[in-house]
């Protein structure tokens, strides 16, 4: 008699770890914050940078000047169950330590006439439960990541339905609104800013600074001056049908 070997595939091997999935958030939280690592060791990254971005704070005399030394987080107020529980949000408070210089003049210099140090209320910062989710007024919440375009200049191109080929332009930054340039199919061109309602280009031109028409039309073409003397015959003139730059003034 032969005996038959059986193989069962409803069961497999495991070929590798399954890795923590969340350890992208929790990390990513970690480094931001830099609650663990002391204020001197602490790198300049997350939160810390921040700090360093808006400080130091000047007056337009430079008389006082504020300065950024470091940041404190404190214990939360309740648990997560007891912010479930009382709606409210899972956060610490964040202190910062300023320091505010006070100058005077002196014989035309600047000189450092007092320092005051001192550590100051901020707010509550939400923290990151070990689940990686947030409790934002008892309720739990995640912070979902999505794809964001490389900033940039980008060119399309589409077709009307009459044919006739449309092009556009986005301006992509890295902080601020998009900007948005796109021509219709009577060759006017359009800029929209974040995306909103459409307002035809020579109104942003202005804007910038570009106050007349004729600065505006010398943006994209070449001006030539002429001068017209007075003909008695009656005859069409080789200027008709050209667009003047500033207003014909008889003189």
């Amino acid at each position: 008699m032969v005996k038959v070997e059986r193989k069962s595939y409803a069961k497999i091997d495991e070929i590798m770890e399954v890795p923590n999935l969340l350890s992208v958030q929790l990390d990513s939280f970690r480094s931001f914050l830099q609650a663990d690592v002391p204020p001197s060791q602490r790198k300049d990254e997350g939160l810390q940078r921040v700090f360093k971005e808006v400080f130091p704070i000047s007056d337009a005399r430079d008389n006082y000047s504020l300065e950024f030394v470091s940041y404190t987080l404190g214990d939360p107020k309740y648990t997560i169950e007891e912010c479930q529980e009382r709606d409210v949000t899972y956060a610490a408070p964040l202190k910062a330590t300023l320091r505010l210089i006070v100058k005077e003049s002196v014989n035309g210099r600047k000189e450092i006439k007092d320092i005051i140090e001192q550590e100051v209320y901020l707010g509550e910062i939400p923290l990151l439960t070990n689940k990686g989710t947030f409790i934002i007024n008892g309720a739990e919440r995640v912070v979902v990541s999505q794809l964001h375009r490389s900033p940039g200049v980008f060119f399309d191109e589409s077709i009307h339905p009459n044919g006739k080929r449309l092009y556009a332009a986005r301006i992509i930054p890295y902080h601020g609104s998009w900007v948005e340039f796109s021509i219709d199919v009577n060759d006017i061109m359009y800029v929209h800013i974040d995306r909103k309602r459409k307002i035809p280009v020579t109104v942003l031109l202005r804007a910038i600074g570009f106050s007349s028409t004729e600065d505006i039309l010398r943006l994209y073409y070449d001006i030539e001056e002429i001068k017209v003397g007075i003909s008695g015959k009656k005859r069409k003139h080789p200027l008709v049908g050209r667009y003047c730059a500033r207003t014909v003034v008889d003189t």
